[in-house]
């Protein structure tokens, strides 16, 4: 008997049961999206504004009554330096890991967040047994990527959700990018995207996809997805992780429902 299958009967099933039952989704203990909490900031104060390297967090006037900054979580590198700048909390860590939308609007944080709706479509329906995805590189760092990777593994083993990658753009249903989508990488990923039977879909993965990241506006990159593809599913993160991406995909197969309504996750 091999090694492995010896080592497999012992050690007995390794896939978690999460999404389909309650169960490890694998991410304890990860820090998530910084959670803003106006209430606790100080007028005049900067700190975190200053400090944020994307632009996620600026500052506004107060006259809406939405506190004085502005706070696009579609920027966000989770990098967690506004949560060791600010001096009150109002910027604070979190376990909030689960941001993908349809909406770009969503992933900016509003007073009042909306109440959740129904922007499902039905021309996703058919892809609730099986959904066949093509992955294009656009630039990234590789971080993406590896969680990509992972989704594959026998922990989160993606194909039991009926979930598959694709070589060929000509038998996908959705297109997944990463990446902030630089000049060079611009053409080749239009060319698949025309390659692609109509319905087809877009998924923008990592913030670099959804707003262009820390590599936004330099001599290589623009602004991510925005004006080269129409994205139908924003998922940020710097990279987001397994459990992030399979709810993002699932949520587009209208098999589970979008947790983030004005930039803060249903709780």
């Amino acid at each position: 008997m091999p090694q492995w299958t010896l080592i497999g009967l012992l050690n007995g099933k390794a896939t978690a049961p999460w999404p389909l039952a309650e169960g490890d989704d694998g991410q304890a203990g990860l820090l998530g999206m910084p959670r803003y909490k106006p209430e606790l900031c100080t007028e005049g104060c900067r700190a975190c504004a200053d400090i944020c390297p994307t632009k996620a967090i600026t500052m506004r006037a107060a006259a809406d009554g939405s506190g004085a900054l502005g706070v696009d979580y579609g920027r966000c590198i989770v990098c967690q330096l506004c949560t060791e700048a600010c001096p009150t909390g109002a910027m604070s860590v979190s376990s909030d890991w689960a941001f993908g939308v349809r909406a770009r609007a969503d992933l900016v944080w509003t007073k009042n967040a909306p109440a959740a709706a129904d922007r499902s479509t039905s021309a996703q329906r058919p892809f609730k047994r099986s959904l066949h995805v093509r992955h294009v590189d656009a630039g990234s760092c590789n971080g993406c990527e590896s969680e990509l990777q992972a989704l594959n593994n026998p922990f989160y083993n993606l194909h039991r959700l009926g979930i598959f990658f694709t070589a060929s753009p000509r038998f996908a249903d959705l297109l997944l990018v990463t990446g902030p989508v630089t000049y060079a990488m611009a053409e080749p990923l239009r060319a698949t995207y025309e390659a692609m039977a109509e319905p087809r879909w877009v998924v923008a993965v990592g913030t670099c996809a959804v707003s262009g990241g820390i590599a936004e506006g330099g001599y290589a990159a623009g602004h991510g997805l925005e004006g080269v593809l129409p994205v139908d599913v924003y998922l940020p993160g710097c990279p987001p992780n397994p459990a992030a991406i399979i709810e993002a995909l699932l949520m587009f197969l209208d098999r589970t429902p979008q947790r983030v309504q004005g930039g803060r996750i249903g709780e």
